[in-house]
């Protein structure tokens, strides 16, 4: 299956670290070798960088770690195709406009037989993920037609999350900019960095990096990744079913289903 990975921060922060161990699972130490792409958000703005080559092998993922874009919420993924052709159309994540905002979508997972109703989001490629990304947009247009805030859409976005789930393996990261939802169906880790900062690690690649020198005792940093990417530190691992919201770095509220 895929591999996905995202951020949430309250400073404007770089993710090179993770991301460089993020693409050696592309080809190199992993076998998602299908395509891969990574979103960065700058204000209403939407960084995005995609490449159906393998990640550890694409000059677009070298690019995008020689070139440290500072964001305070990220969502990235390496594919392992099951669903679908190997090609851009079908590479994560998967943009679209709503209310204003870009919406920003990455699933790790497969849905069986998944062939939700058309509605005025569709999707251009041919994943089940980029389907179910459409239907859920399309379920939350219909239940709010006018923006509202996020608190407000939880238990539709929850609900949607948990029958996804019920039709095969449904780990996902959504956000609009402004937060950033994670949905656990079977494997999902997440790290919050904050003071004391201390050094990491990488499993994947010979790459050590002390957060104390790279950042302010104010600064509060969450990774979340499908399998955790340092040996050193300790990353919290979700149980199925587990969802939470992120802020500025902070979670401001979770469950389970």
């Amino acid at each position: 299956m895929c591999e996905l990975l995202g951020m949430s921060a309250n400073v404007p922060t770089d993710i090179v670290f993770s991301f460089t161990g993020l693409v050696q699972r592309g080809g190199l130490t992993g076998p998602h070798r299908d395509g891969w792409g990574i979103g960065f958000y700058e204000g209403r703005g939407l960084r995005v960088f995609q490449d159906p080559r393998a990640s550890s092998e694409s000059e677009v993922a070298q690019l995008v770690r020689r070139y440290p874009i500072k964001s305070e919420v990220v969502i990235g993924h390496i594919r392992q195709a099951n669903v679908g052709r190997v090609c851009l159309a079908n590479t994560h994540p998967f943009v679209r406009e709503m209310w204003g905002r870009n919406w920003c979508f990455a699933h790790n997972g497969q849905l069986a037989d998944f062939r939700p109703a058309l509605g005025f989001y569709r999707p251009i490629g041919d994943t089940d993920s980029e389907a179910a990304f459409c239907d859920l947009l399309n379920r939350l247009r219909t239940a709010f037609p006018e923006p509202v805030p996020i608190e407000m859409m939880l238990p539709s976005l929850i609900n949607s999350c948990a029958e996804y789930r019920k039709q095969g393996v449904f780990n996902c990261l959504l956000s609009d900019g402004d937060w950033l939802f994670s949905f656990c169906s079977t494997k999902l880790a997440h790290i919050t960095r904050r003071a004391p900062f201390g050094p990491a690690q990488l499993k994947d690649a010979d790459m050590r990096v002390d957060f104390q020198a790279e950042t302010t005792p104010n600064d509060v940093v969450t990774v979340l990744v499908t399998e955790p990417l340092t040996d050193n530190e300790h990353w919290n691992l979700y149980q199925p079913g587990e969802w939470r919201l992120w802020r500025s770095g902070e979670c401001v509220v979770h469950g389970q289903v």
